[in-house]
Formats: C-alpha cells, structure tokens, sequence
C-alpha cells in the first residue's frame, strides 16, 4: 500500500535545483566572454528564479500527496535523493566559473537542463492532477532552454 509523502519535500528539492541553477548560471554569465553565450545563461539564469518562485507559491498548496503504488516512503525516499545527488547541478556546479571553453560551459548547461526535466517529469508524477500542468509548463520550459542552448552550438 502506498504511504503518505510529503509533497514539500519534493518541492524543497525543486526549488533547490532552481536556485543552484541560478547560481550556476550566474557563475557562467560571469566567466563567460562569448556574448551569446553570455547573454542565453543571462536568460537561464532569470529563468530558473521564475520557476523556483513557482515551485514556492505551489508548495504553499500543497498538502500531503500520496505515494505512487508501486513505492514505499523509504524506497522512493531513496530515489528522490539518488536523481538530485546524480543532477548535473549538484555534480559540476563548481566546475561553472573556472576555466572552461565555450562548448564545454553549454553542454555543461545542456545536461543541468536535462536532469531537471528528468526530475521534474518525476515529480509531475506525486503531485495532485490539479498541479499537474504547472509542472508540465516548467518541462516544457526546461525543453526549450535545451533548445536554446543547442542552437549555440
């Protein structure tokens, strides 16, 4: 049987990864001399303060969800944190702001907009159907930043 999940917790994480995307972005705004390039990770950056404002005003929304059936607390506990501790954010964010060339900082980007529309498909999933196209516009938001940062190259 399904357990009882926070739903705040799922959405502490989101807004997590929002706002170490912002700083992300903000690291490669700065270290970053193409103009471009500069100026889509200035755009990014802007963006991922829009949706951590989102997955705020939703969590103050929510109340507990339930679990999908297949999952217990513990076990989706367990996976939650292994698909934030594996995000791309989490594992190259100190790498945004050293030396790195122009290609290397958009698939850098690229792959932190990867993983997050991964996380957020996710969490799609736990929320209540009455969220549902909330999320799926921050994924849909998430597909064209790649886009975007796709067209750099």
């Amino acid at each position: 049987m399904a357990g009882i999940f926070k739903a705040n917790e799922i959405i502490t994480a989101a807004e997590e990864i929002e706002t170490r995307g912002e700083n992300f972005y903000q690291r490669l705004v700065d270290s970053t001399l193409d103009n471009g390039a500069k100026e889509v990770f200035a755009y990014l950056r802007d963006e991922e303060s829009k949706h951590r404002a989102i997955f705020h005003a939703m969590g103050e929304r929510l109340a507990p969800v339930e679990l999908p059936a297949w999952a217990e607390e513990d076990e989706f506990l367990g996976y939650i944190n292994a698909m934030i501790e594996d995000h791309a954010l989490f594992r190259l964010a100190d790498a945004a702001g050293k030396e790195m060339n122009r290609e290397e900082a958009i698939r850098m980007a690229m792959q932190f907009e990867k993983d997050t529309m991964l996380f957020f498909a996710e969490m799609r999933e736990m929320v209540p159907n009455a969220e549902k196209d909330v999320v799926k516009a921050c994924i849909d938001e998430e597909r064209s930043h790649l886009k975007r940062l796709m067209a750099l190259l």
